[in-house]
């Protein structure tokens, strides 16, 4: 679609209240899925999070990296297992888990802001003891449940101008290592820094009233709505947890949190800067 530099113009003045209010301010943007796997989109999310922090905005990106770490345990010839949706991890998949998200995946995003013009700084849940965490349960091996969240580390790259990037690995004091739900640990993480907002880019729509029909989709939701609808089983099977996710960010005080569609170029600035939107907003 072509548009007139009067459009253009246009839509940077309708984008103005939006820059002036979250200037400043804390937003926390969990990436996973499609938008991760997708070359262009991937080039769209980077291009979006270094204009925000350009305008002022001081963006936390916290990613997972499931597909490669699949890939990587697969090239070693070991079974990936799952167990209720989570990776069965032992030992050894624990260091492999480390090894992709804080070095592969970790380096190739803050390689991609830095392109786009960005200062990007990678960190793992295991410096400055960022994401402690514990068992989560027996029989997935070190799986960790968040126990604790020291925010100061990703405080004093923000301080500095830098975008930091969080890869999902925790630790206790033993010194052991804990592969963590992405999904969880960006809730906690903003809840910690006190954001204005997270934004949680996903394969789905967002909430749908009935889920086969897209124009179904439900654009704001209360908590109280929210649990509403998992108890009339609108919500069900893997949209739970991070429905979960949203609903325990909120409750740590983060005023606004979205469910987006990452299949969408450009869907954080969508989200962030127009009236549209386009995924589900939770709020109190």
């Amino acid at each position: 679609m072509d548009i007139t530099k009067a459009q253009r113009a246009q839509i940077l003045i309708e984008a103005l209240p939006y820059i002036q209010k979250y200037s400043g301010k804390i937003v926390v943007i969990k990436y996973g899925g499609n938008a991760m796997i997708n070359p262009e989109l991937k080039e769209g999310v980077m291009g979006d999070i270094v204009l925000l922090s350009l305008v002022g905005i001081k963006v936390v990106l916290v990613h997972g990296g499931g597909p490669e770490i699949t890939e990587t345990l697969n090239k070693m010839g070991k079974e990936s297992i799952f167990h209720n949706g989570l990776r069965v991890t032992d030992a050894e998949t624990a260091g492999v888990v480390q090894m992709v998200l804080a070095g592969k995946v970790s380096k190739s995003l803050v390689n991609m802001l830095q392109v786009k013009g960005g200062m990007a700084m990678g960190i793992s849940g295991m410096d400055g003891r960022l994401i402690q965490a514990k068992i989560k349960d027996e029989n997935l091996g070190f799986v960790g449940e968040i126990t604790s969240i020291n925010p100061k580390p990703i405080l004093d790259l923000l301080e500095k101008g830098y975008i930091p990037v969080v890869s999902t690995i925790g630790c206790d004091k033993e010194g052991n290592i804990y592969n963590i739900n992405a999904d969880t640990a960006a809730s906690r993480i903003a809840g910690a820094l006190n954001a204005k907002s997270m934004i949680s880019l996903t394969d789905v729509t967002g909430i749908l009233r009935d889920k086969n029909d897209p124009s179904s989709l439900i654009k704001a939701l209360t908590l109280e709505e929210a649990s509403g609808l998992v108890k009339a089983g609108i919500i069900d099977g893997g949209m739970i947890p991070k429905v979960e996710c949203c609903t325990e960010a909120v409750k740590c005080g983060v005023e606004r949190v979205f469910i987006t569609d990452g299949r969408i170029p450009h869907a954080i600035l969508i989200e962030m800067l127009t009236d549209e939107g386009t995924g589900t907003m939770f709020t109190a």
